[in-house]
């Protein structure tokens, strides 16, 4: 009986329960495949993705809206597209990172490029995640998702499907909510907080109280409810109109080590797309897509003590993109080719309110009308030279940013890359690319404003770019899979913030990251796999910043590892057993707010039991020692509690947790 089962143990990311079946991986990209039915634990995107690829790692922000990092890159380093929509968040404390705005129960599959390898898409330096979500079918199908864990966790799910020659339509709905975990210690996230005060060696009280207030100490951690529906419409032979719209609301949600909650988090994403095939001879596709993506974002003081000091102070963010892609698919003799347009305007506007008063606070801004405008051109063409592979690619950006406080910056780049692989015989391959990408630096960066009115960005930095070997190799026979992949980043100009500068935080810097990642399955029996991954990487500046002697790099987390063991006892039903871990963190940039963390090993285990065809549950338990442990470092590019002598406040992942699901298919 052939697996479908792929596991990974990172040496460079984070992992969780095998949850996420892999499709072939690629130099440069992996696909994963039934998103929506293997996401037991919860509907957060990024903990599926974390749980699931050695390369990626999961920044704890709360219960729910965690963010992702791909090799130690984050923020606008990597892109997230939505079926083509670029997504971004208000947030610039990342309490809405951009996967935070579709749920796991609306996806079909999702792509994770590792890289500077995707020219079809803006700001994609170091590498992006694509998210493609369930598409509309002729034949009625319908589902219903109901999800249960400790803490109060509840979930609800349901998605319909169905049509004929002319329309075909889906939709989907979920709701989610839980109250608010316990660590290892059985500490709540108001509890973490405590203990953090109680350990600080002068105690935060009055305006900088972090601590939250009686009335709200056991308030749910959030909630958080989503839709999507799509038409697709056949308006002639081989061509079809494609409408979409998702819509996604949480609120109150808590960020324990932060000094804000968001009070709510409204998203909503709209597309327009024109497909036409077989246009001509060796013309086979053209496609044209309008997007909409908008975000409305406050979060304030609201349940915290320092709000009983100084009224609830709030930070109200909102931002909005508009974007069209033009796309041309061409097969000439043996040459596939595609050829694009893309254009996008981006506004982001913030500003301080005092008891919802923004007169109180000086009519101060967060973010002064900031808009990012982007025109591109892109190309890549691919061709087979019999047992090898090669696939070119290039991007041509103009970017024009302004605003209403200070200077407006246009930035030109050219990104390019070469994909190869050669197949040394049926079961055994060898893989390279090399490329370079750019990424312009955000509004959040350029001209972000405290509350005390310091320009805390930057408003003349330069934009990034990253130039990025990888290597590799992959065996695949029927009793045994083994890959390894290694990589080497050199990045001009990348953009660091500096820990307790009050005025223009952020600079250019150069630095480099390298490291590798590797996975195996073995087939110990027609029942029973062993799946096994690591990822390890490492990054350096190549110079200390002013005044500072570190030249760590934040935000890399050290090796990290999975094995698990898989037992298939039935068609369909499945136990698995794995143990992931990490070492002790101690290559940290501790001038700008890292902190060393202990190493950790934790133990999960699940069953998924198919009753019959429409029906199966599972099972299962996750941290099942109980284990504390804390896997999101403090580096100063986010805004958390600290005073006193001590570190900043960690925020320690879930304890014990069991959950169980019950899926119906009709």
């Amino acid at each position: 009986m052939k697996k479908t089962i792929t596991l990974s143990l990172l040496v460079f990311s984070s992992l969780y329960a095998s949850e996420i079946e892999l499709a072939p991986i690629s130099v440069e990209s992996t696909t994963l495949t039934e998103v929506a039915q293997n996401a037991q634990v919860s509907a957060d995107v990024a903990q599926a993705l974390a749980d699931s690829v050695p390369s990626i790692d999961m920044s704890r922000r709360s219960g729910i809206a965690n963010d992702i990092f791909i090799r130690g890159q984050k923020r606008d380093n990597i892109s997230v597209e939505v079926d083509g929509t670029k997504i971004y968040g208000a947030c610039p404390n990342r309490m809405d990172p951009p996967v935070s705005h579709i749920v796991a129960n609306q996806i079909d599959s999702i792509e994770i490029i590792t890289g500077p390898y995707d020219v079809t898409t803006y700001g994609n330096l170091s590498g992006g995640v694509k998210i493609k979500t369930k598409q509309p079918t002729k034949d009625f199908k319908a589902s219903v998702n109901l999800g249960f864990g400790s803490w109060n966790y509840k979930k609800f799910g349901a998605s319909a499907s169905g049509g004929n020659d002319f329309i075909r339509m889906t939709a989907t709905v979920s709701t989610e909510s839980s109250d608010q975990y316990h660590d290892g210690n059985g500490d709540t996230l108001a509890q973490q907080i405590d203990k953090y005060q109680a350990a600080n060696s002068t105690t935060l009280v009055g305006s900088k109280d972090p601590r939250l207030q009686p009335a709200y100490y056991d308030m749910p951690a959030y909630t958080k409810k989503s839709a999507m529906a799509k038409a697709f419409i056949t308006t002639a032979k081989d061509q079809e109109l494609r409408l979409s719209v998702t819509a996604n609301r949480s609120d109150n949600v808590l960020y324990a080590n932060s000094k804000m909650d968001a009070l709510y988090d409204d998203s909503n994403i709209y597309s327009v797309e024109y497909n036409i095939d077989n246009v001509a001879k060796g013309y086979k596709n053209i496609n044209l897509q309008y997007y909409h993506s908008d975000v409305d974002h406050p979060m304030g003081t609201n349940y915290r003590n320092s709000a009983l000091a100084t009224g609830n102070i709030k930070n109200w963010l909102t931002t909005n993109l508009d974007g069209i892609k033009l796309k041309n698919s061409f097969d000439i003799n043996s040459y596939k080719l595609l050829i694009g347009l893309d254009a996008s305007n981006r506004k982001w506007d913030g500003h301080y309110e005092k008891n919802d008063s923004a007169a109180l606070m000086g009519y101060k801004k967060s973010i002064d009308n900031a808009v990012t405008k982007n025109t591109a051109l892109f190309a890549k063409l691919d061709k087979n030279f019999g047992a090898f592979s090669l696939s070119l690619g290039a991007r041509v950006d103009d970017t024009i940013i302004t605003n209403d406080s200070y200077q407006d910056n246009n930035y030109h780049s050219v990104g390019a890359n070469i994909l190869g692989t050669y197949s040394l015989n049926q079961k055994n391959k060898i893989f390279f690319g090399i490329g370079q990408a750019y990424r312009v630096p955000d509004a959040r960066e350029l001209y972000f404003f405290s509350s005390m009115g310091n320009l805390v960005g930057t408003p003349d930095l330069k934009n990034v770019r990253n130039q990025e070997i990888d290597l590799g190799y992959e065996i695949n026979n029927d009793s045994f899979e083994f890959k390894i992949k290694t990589f080497y980043s050199k990045l001009k100009d990348y953009i660091y913030i500096q820990k307790g500068v009050a005025v223009n935080a952020f600079q250019n810097i150069d630095a480099y990251i390298y490291g590798g990642e590797a996975s195996a399955s073995v087939y110990l029996s027609d029942d029973i796999s062993l799946d096994m991954s690591a990822a390890y990487k490492r990054g350096k500046k190549d110079a200390p910043l002013a005044g500072q002697t570190n030249t760590n790099l934040a935000d890399i987390a050290p090796l990290e590892g999975k094995i698990a063991l898989n037992y298939e006892y039935a068609n369909r039903s499945m136990a698995t057993i794995d143990t992931m871990m990490r070492k002790r963190w101690t290559q940290i940039d501790d001038e700008n707010g890292e902190q060393v963390l202990a190493g950790w090993a934790i133990l999960n285990a699940k069953i998924k039991h198919a009753v019959n065809k429409k029906f199966d549950f599972t099972v299962g338990m996750n941290n099942i020692l109980n284990k504390t442990y804390a896997r999101s470092n403090t580096y100063a590019d986010l805004v958390l509690i600290t005073g006193g002598t001590t570190d900043i406040m960690l925020m320690n992942e879930p304890g014990r947790y069991i959950y169980t699901n019950l899926d119906f298919n009709f």
